[in-house]
């Protein structure tokens, strides 16, 4: 008796206290009354809060009796700030809450709640420039999430893409000035990741995956929303980077591995004033990285600020800024003769020896690069919301570039070296005005975006000319003048880059200075004629305004094009299954030529219209089992025409009439078949003929920038739930190709870089605050090679081990 009266006592107190708190509980729904799930629901200035459930449901208790302001967020979707008043022994029941689909810069992450499909992203605004769903957007595009960079403990941009369904590597990193980051293969063309969170991001070196929240790959001609400056007719590759969010934290990462990898990754996000609603996030990151081959590096420094300010539920401006310094020496490619037929025709009659890099670690390229963006959002009403955004790019290359040439000529498979001093770079501005409308018009829902871009494009180069640098044989026999052997008596060329820049002061600095201009107006509206059924309708009307080298006026000149694009769309289950077809558009500004016969007098300068391109596709997108199994399938037709070609009829003139024929299907599918498990898998097979040209060499062939006919993708990752084993997990997949053809000319036949597949595995523990991890890249030390008209050996076996810290 003695021992129950306390407890007693105790237990009334409980209840008296918890009866005279209060409990606040809701339901959110988006604009057509479907519950959201995950929505982030807190009260400010303190530190309560939760999420909703999968009916939309939240419950917040225990509150003291005041008032409180209910903030609503959603990735996605506009924040929705709702004054209430607590007592005590109420409950109170608000009415439900409908939040509206906005931009996604603020309130990214509010509380960590779990994701059941974590290599599934389906919903983004950058794609269409607007809110969108995946199931409602009738373009196909790819995402790589940062959960699936994680798993894999992916430490350069290359691998990262290797997720991305239909994508392949034409060639790594070179750079050099003008056009040194990397190329890939899309849909039959060739494309540069050139978009960062929906804006002009370039750079001449590598992109840190340190920043990166995922990478959005679009899916064929993207022109009419972003313009032919920053993608190809394959599509365009978007990186979306990471972003301040309420509240503190960070991760602090190292990974060591192979070949002299060593990284450090930091990750902080802090309030610097809670009550002014101002976010601060610094990630960075430092790396070092030696080749497999007998000579290379690359060493580089990275530091992303970004900062989020919301000025009141109306008014927010965010800042994201990218600082590169890099240093390397430029990978090894032996480019094959692109008018003569060489003495070998595959890797067996060349008898590369690949651990030879023919180069100096003395030999370095420097890479500094620097991107900045602005924003500012104003949400102008219910419907309505203003996006001004600006960017500026900065990227130069300095040091020596160097390649090796199969000239055709010489005795056996003998490469001729060229160098020459970098010193080149290119600038970029950009500033888009955009109004974004959710908004009814009769029956019919509108989701609208108008917009203006201007862009402008300045390149400098004052590099020197190439240099012959010696001889050299694939397979590091001396034959005499090689510069890079140690057993070489004849001092002409030294390892030292004094030597080298002895054999360049024969050569001319060029003085070139380059610049366009494009003016563009666009708009794109998806109308909703029924719940499930729906059409995407855009249009762009660009002004291209060529100044071309500053000191030459003759190459000045401007063109004026439209761009449409219309896609249908229909749900026979809503957001669960969408049929779907599109017609997306892309073009290319093409230079006035100089046509008649000289011999007849002065030549005419004759212009002509953009080449365009225009793709017919269908398919169908899934989104299944309450999201654990989302599939896209699509048929895509590419004809690329109006190229320009030499008039059959009259060898002086040139007319519009090339073309280029690119079709195929693609199958992804992400799942999370079972709690703990995800997976992701991807196939394309794509057929590329160039059908129209004057140019006999490549008529009725596959071009070269079309990569492989076929590629695939698979990543499986698992974490123990319970038990003994719980937090642990292991990761296997693999990627791989068909052969493809290096070179592919009537002169020269084919060269054939055979097939791959390349196997990859991890095991990792995953704690609260802790994950550790190994990698073993190549797992079975697959000799393998990509390329494009060139020749660039891939990594043998690497282990990686990776070590994270939250807090």
């Amino acid at each position: 008796m003695k021992n129950l009266l306390p407890t007693l006592a105790i237990l009334l107190f409980t209840n008296l206290i918890l009866s005279q708190s209060g409990t606040v509980t809701g339901t959110v729904k988006d604009y057509n009354q479907n519950p959201l799930y995950g929505v982030n629901v807190t009260l400010q200035n303190t530190t309560k809060g939760t999420q909703t459930n999968e009916n939309g449901y939240f419950e917040i208790n225990t509150l003291e009796k005041g008032n409180y302001i209910l903030s609503v967020s959603h990735i996605g979707f506009k924040t929705k700030e709702i004054p209430i008043s607590v007592t005590n022994n109420q409950t109170l029941e608000l009415e439900p809450i409908i939040l509206y689909e906005g931009n996604e810069i603020l309130n990214e992450v509010v509380i960590q709640g779990e994701r059941r499909n974590k290599f599934s992203r389906k919903k983004t605004a950058y794609v269409a420039k607007l809110p969108l769903k995946d199931i409602e957007n009738t373009q196909v595009y790819s995402t790589v999430t940062n959960e699936i960079l994680k798993s894999q403990i992916v430490t350069n941009f290359d691998d990262a893409l290797k997720n991305a369904t239909g994508v392949e590597q034409l060639w790594t990193s070179t750079g050099r000035g003008g056009d040194g980051a990397g190329y890939y293969s899309l849909r039959g063309f060739s494309v540069q990741p050139q978009l960062v969170n929906g804006l002009p991001g370039l750079t001449n070196g590598t992109i840190n995956p340190a920043n990166i929240e995922r990478i959005e790959v679009l899916k064929g001609p993207s022109a009419t929303l972003f313009g032919n400056a920053v993608s190809s007719y394959g599509g365009l590759i978007n990186v979306v980077t990471k972003k301040p969010y309420v509240g503190t934290g960070g991760e602090l990462s190292f990974t060591s591995g192979t070949y002299g990898l060593n990284q450090i990754v930091g990750d902080f996000n802090t309030a610097l004033s809670k009550k002014d609603n101002l976010y601060f996030r610094l990630n960075t990151a430092y790396t070092t990285e030696q080749s497999f081959q007998d000579a290379g590096f690359r060493t580089s420094f990275f530091i992303a600020p970004s900062l989020s300010y919301r000025v009141n539920n109306r008014l927010s401006f965010s800042f994201y800024g990218e600082i590169t310094q890099a240093e390397q020496t430029n990978p090894t490619f032996l480019f094959l003769n692109r008018s003569a037929p060489t003495v070998a025709s595959n890797l067996n009659e060349l008898n590369y020896n690949n651990k030879l890099s023919f180069t100096s670690n003395d030999l370095t390229l420097q890479n500094p690069t620097q991107n900045y963006r602005i924003e500012m959002d104003y949400k102008i009403s219910d419907t309505w919301q203003s996006q001004t955004l600006l960017s500026k790019s900065f990227t130069s290359t300095k040091g020596y570039y160097s390649y090796l040439f199969d000239f055709g000529i010489l005795e056996g498979n003998t490469y001729s070296r060229f160098i020459n001093r970098q010193n080149a770079n290119t600038q970029t501005t950009d500033i888009q005005q955009n109004f974004i409308g959710d908004f009814n018009i009769g029956a019919l829902r509108n989701r609208m975006v108008v917009g203006i871009d201007y862009f402008n494009q300045t390149q400098t180069d004052n590099s020197t000319g190439y240099a012959f640098y010696g001889n050299v044989t694939p397979d590091g026999n001396l034959n005499g003048d090689n510069p890079f052997t140690p057993d070489v008596e004849d001092d002409l060329f030294p390892l030292s880059t004094s030597g080298v820049d002895a054999v360049l002061a024969s050569q001319g600095v060029a003085n070139i200075k380059s610049k366009y201009h494009i003016y563009s107006v666009y708009v794109s509206d998806v109308i909703n004629f029924t719940d499930n059924f729906s059409a995407m309708m855009g249009i762009r009307l660009d002004h291209f305004d060529n100044e071309g080298d500053l000191s030459d006026s003759d190459d000045d000149f401007n063109q004026t094009t439209f761009s449409p694009k219309l896609g249908l769309l229909y749900q026979p289950i809503k957001d669960k299954l969408s049929v779907f077809g599109n017609y997306q558009n892309g073009f290319t500004n093409v230079a006035p030529q100089l046509v008649g016969n000289p011999d007849d007098g002065p030549q005419t300068l004759k212009t002509f219209d953009p080449e365009q391109a225009n793709q017919l596709e269908f398919g169908i997108k899934t989104n299944l089992f309450n999201n654990r199994l989302n599939a896209t399938i699509s048929y895509y037709d590419i004809k690329v025409k109006d190229r320009v070609i030499t008039d059959p009829s009259s060898p002086f003139n040139r007319i519009q009439g090339g073309e280029v024929v690119s079709k195929g299907f693609e199958i992804e599918i992400n799942a999370n078949p079972i709690k703990g498990l995800n997976i992701r898998a991807g196939y394309s097979n794509n057929d590329s003929e160039t059908t129209k040209s004057d140019n006999t060499e490549i008529l009725n062939r596959r071009p070269l920038e079309a990569g492989p006919e076929t590629l695939y993708n698979f990543w499986a990752n698992y974490e123990f739930q319970d038990g003994k084993l719980d937090g642990f997990g292991i990761g296997l997949g693999f990627n791989g190709a068909s052969e493809r053809l290096a070179i592919n000319y009537a002169s020269t036949g084919e060269f054939i870089l055979p097939s791959y597949t390349i196997a990859n595995a991890t095991v990792f523990y995953q704690a609260d605050k802790y994950r550790i991890g190994l990698k073993l890249n190549n797992a079975f030390n697959k000799e393998y090679y990509k390329g494009w008209t060139t020749i660039n050996p891939q990594q043998p076996r690497a282990l990686l081990a990776n070590i994270s810290y939250l807090f």
